[in-house]
């Protein structure tokens, strides 16, 4: 039985990694930025099936809450940074106040929480963190550019952070979905000038509709994937750095990385039919 801290539980991933863990018979802290607007999915198997979940207040943006949720927490043995949000802008479109917005909830949100955590587990030479990163993360998405700007950089962070953790029986993982149903998009915001008025808004909407033949039956990935993948990662003793998760991301990332960039965007727009 573990102690798992799972961050961003409202809705998605979160909370249906809660409920995969807890169901298991681990204790879960699910926690979410309003507990008080906690979804039924998540309330009422708590109470019907008497699950081991507690719901916390945490705004991954506040340090002291940050700090306050891990303290109430107590030993830690499973952190999955889940919670994250997406700036959908073109790069000219975006102000300070929207690239800083997406980095300090995406980026610096993240490694509140992993420093947070890891005196303890450094304590106890034991632990798992699971970060939640994306395909973004490897190749850079038109028109989303600062999101996989964020997820780059916490490849980057996590990577590093193998290397430094692993001599205190730390382990650290990234997970890497492609497109799956969640609220992720549905929670967008957009640049201050990415509007209808913008000379970007027309080639976004037309690359959009070009992402659609990833998925021509018009269905997204399942979503519980993702929480059953991130469950068996964090009993596997061994597990690896980077784990991709969709058809999509495996398809995607392997032809990036198999070719030069020139030839990996001749076969992005041959394959969408996207030639903006």
């Amino acid at each position: 039985m573990a102690n798992v801290l799972i961050t961003g539980c409202s809705s998605g991933f979160g909370l249906l990694m809660a409920l995969k863990f807890a169901r298991a018979g681990d204790r879960v802290v699910a926690t979410m930025r309003q507990p008080a607007n906690a979804p039924a999915e998540l309330t009422g198997p708590i109470v019907t099936e008497k699950l081991p979940i507690t719901i916390d207040r945490l705004d991954i943006c506040n340090p002291i809450a940050v700090a306050a949720a891990v303290e109430q927490a107590g030993q830690v043995d499973v952190l999955i940074n889940n919670a994250g949000i997406e700036l959908r802008s073109s790069i000219e479109d975006a102000e300070d106040a929207d690239i800083e917005k997406q980095f300090a909830t995406n980026v610096l949100g993240t490694v509140r929480l992993i420093r947070a955590v890891l005196p303890q587990m450094r304590k106890r030479r034991a632990g798992t963190i699971v970060t939640l990163s994306s395909l973004a993360g490897i190749v850079a998405r038109p028109y989303g550019g600062f999101y996989s700007a964020s997820k780059h950089a916490i490849e980057a962070i996590v990577e590093a952070l193998h290397f430094e953790v692993q001599q205190f029986g730390i382990r650290v993982v990234l997970v890497e979905p492609g497109q799956y149903a969640t609220r992720l998009l549905d929670n967008a915001f957009k640049g201050a000038h990415f509007t209808p008025d913008s000379p970007y808004w027309e080639t976004s909407n037309r690359f959009d509709r070009a992402l659609e033949k990833l998925h021509p039956d018009g269905k997204l990935g399942d979503p519980q994937e993702v929480a059953d993948l991130v469950y068996k990662i964090a009993n596997d003793p061994s597990p690896k750095l980077r784990y991709l998760a969709g058809e999509d991301a495996r398809t995607i990332a392997a032809a990036y990385r198999s070719m030069e960039f020139e030839a990996f965007e001749q076969m992005s727009r041959q394959m969408l039919e996207w030639k903006d």
